[in-house]
C-alpha cells in the first residue's frame, strides 16, 4: 500500500464500485426448490439449542443463503450467537475450504468465522436512508425493503474488502450470499473481542494515532466510515480492528464531509476523555491532509504511527 493520500478531486476512488445486484440469487432458488437436503439442513439449524433463532431473521430464503454458503465451503458448522441488534444478528461458525483460503490458513486448519445475518422483515429501513441516498450503488433500488437490505449486505462486503486493501485492519471478508455475510471472527477462546470502550487504554496517544491513521487510510481508499467511535473499534491481541462498515459511504457522497467530521468528533472526544487531549479539527486535518502537517522535510512517513502503535 502507498502511504500517499489520494487527491479526491482527481481520479479519486470511491464511486467506481460495481453495481450491487439485488436480483434473485441461488439462495432464493434453493428456498423455492426446497429439496430434501435443504429441508433437513433447515430443520437442523432451526432446532439448534445454541442458535436461539429469531424468526424475524431467518426466513426460508435466509436458510437458503446459509445452505449455499455451506455448499460453497464458507461454513462447515454453526456455533452460537455473538450479538443481536436491530439490523442484524452475528453468529460464530466453523469455516470450510473457502474460509481457509480467504484467511490464508493451512488445509487442516479449522477457522472460526463470524456470520452476520441482516434482518429483512424487521430492519428499520429509515435508519439506513441517510447512508443510501446519494450512493450511486443504490440508484434504482427505491423503497423495497428486501432489495435495500440485500444491497446493504453486499455493500458491507465490498467496503470491508476495500478497507483491507487500503491497509486498514478489518475482519477479512470471506463470502456473501443474499443477507448473510461471512467474515473473519475477531475474538478469543473466552469470547468476542472487547470494544475500545470496554478496555483500559494504557497508551491513549498511541491508540489515537492508530485510529486516526486508519481513518486516513479509509479516506485515501475512497471511504468514510460514517459511524466511527469507540464502540466499533475492537482490541484483539494488542491490535485495533475496525468493525461495522455497512454504513460506510464513498468520499463523493453528498454527506461524506458531514459524516467524516462526525467521525473525527467522536474519535477526538473519546481520546480526550482517555487523557490524550486532541481536537476534531486536527484529527480531520490529518485524515484529509488539508493541514500540510507533514514532517519538516515534507516526508509523509513522519505521520505514521510508531511500530507498536497497535498496542491499546
Amino acid at each position: 500500500m502507498t502511504d500517499e493520500l489520494v487527491d479526491t478531486d482527481v481520479d479519486a476512488p470511491g464511486d467506481e464500485f460495481e453495481t450491487v445486484d439485488v436480483g434473485d440469487s441461488e439462495a432464493d432458488r434453493i428456498a423455492r426448490r426446497k429439496d430434501r437436503e435443504f429441508s433437513e439442513f433447515r430443520m437442523r439449524v432451526k432446532n439448534s439449542e445454541r442458535l436461539k433463532l429469531d424468526d424475524s431473521v431467518f426466513d426460508d430464503a435466509t436458510y437458503g443463503a446459509l445452505y449455499k454458503l455451506v455448499q460453497d465451503g464458507a461454513i462447515e458448522a454453526f456455533g452460537g450467537p455473538i450479538s443481536t441488534g436491530k439490523e442484524a444478528n452475528v453468529y460464530t461458525a466453523l469455516g470450510g475450504d473457502t474460509a481457509r483460503s480467504a484467511l490464508s490458513l493451512a488445509d487442516d486448519a479449522t477457522p472460526e468465522v463470524a456470520v452476520k445475518v441482516y434482518r429483512i422483515t424487521a430492519s428499520n429501513f429509515r435508519d439506513m436512508r441517510e447512508y443510501l441516498e446519494g450512493d450511486p450503488r443504490f440508484e434504482g433500488i427505491g423503497g423495497n425493503k428486501k432489495d435495500v437490505v440485500l444491497a446493504w449486505t453486499r455493500k458491507e462486503f465490498k467496503n470491508i474488502d476495500r478497507a483491507r486493501q487500503g491497509g486498514v485492519r478489518v475482519p477479512r471478508p470471506i463470502a456473501v450470499e443474499r443477507n448473510a455475510l461471512v467474515m473473519e471472527y475477531i475474538g478469543t477462546e473466552e469470547g468476542r473481542g472487547r470494544r475500545l470502550a470496554e478496555v483500559d487504554v494504557e497508551n491513549p496517544q498511541t491508540a489515537y494515532e492508530v485510529v486516526r491513521e486508519y481513518a486516513r487510510r479509509l479516506y485515501a481508499a475512497g471511504l468514510v466510515h460514517g459511524d466511527l467511535s469507540e464502540y466499533n473499534l475492537i482490541v484483539q491481541d494488542g491490535e485495533i480492528v475496525v468493525l461495522d462498515l455497512g454504513q460506510a459511504i464513498t468520499v463523493h457522497h453528498p454527506n461524506a464531509r458531514e459524516f467524516l467530521e462526525r467521525d473525527c468528533r467522536n474519535v477526538a472526544a473519546f481520546f480526550t476523555r482517555e487523557g490524550h487531549p486532541v481536537t476534531a479539527e486536527e484529527t480531520l486535518a490529518y485524515v484529509t491532509g488539508e493541514s500540510g502537517n507533514e514532517g519538516e522535510d515534507g516526508n509523509e512517513d513522519d505521520r505514521q504511527p510508531a511500530d507498536d502503535a497497535t498496542e491499546a
